[in-house]
């Protein structure tokens, strides 16, 4: 089950994130849970809390700032039902478009995109620090969808 989270659930989104390791840190985490320009959707199977979207309003579009599932979750479409989900708020909102960036060597996430619908619009070089245990940095390939 897909549902908005709130600040009663900070305690689980944050355990979620350290499992996950989508990059965002806990404070932007427990801000966006009681902020108005932002929503946090939770995906819910049997009382866990197993994936987590971050979803910014922007003044004419909306900006997908985290995914993250459990790694024992991954490949069961939880990322797929958030990313729904994720569009359904952009709609809602009356976005023109949602964009987000991805690392380009997350091969299930860019796939994921593309299956949505999104499209590779540029390259960011050397945003993302390098991979656990790997050296220098990554680019990050920013994508957008019309909504």
């Amino acid at each position: 089950m897909i549902a908005e989270l709130g600040e009663k659930d900070a305690k689980a989104l944050v355990a979620l994130e350290a499992r996950t390791l989508s990059g965002v840190n806990q404070t932007l985490l427990k801000d966006a849970l009681s902020a108005d320009t932002t929503c946090v959707l939770g995906a819910w199977q049997a009382r866990e809390l197993t994936g987590y979207a971050l979803l910014a309003r922007l003044p004419f579009e909306a900006e997908l700032q985290a995914i993250g599932v459990l790694p024992e979750r991954r490949g069961e479409g939880v990322g797929h039902a958030l990313l729904t989900a994720v569009l359904s708020i952009a709609v809602r909102w009356q976005s023109e478009r949602v964009l987000l960036e991805v690392r380009e060597t997350n091969a299930a996430a860019i796939r994921l995109y593309a299956g949505a619908g999104f499209q590779q619009d540029g390259v960011r070089r050397g945003y993302y620090p390098a991979a656990e245990g790997g050296a220098g940095r990554e680019d990050a390939l920013l994508m957008s969808r019309l909504v």
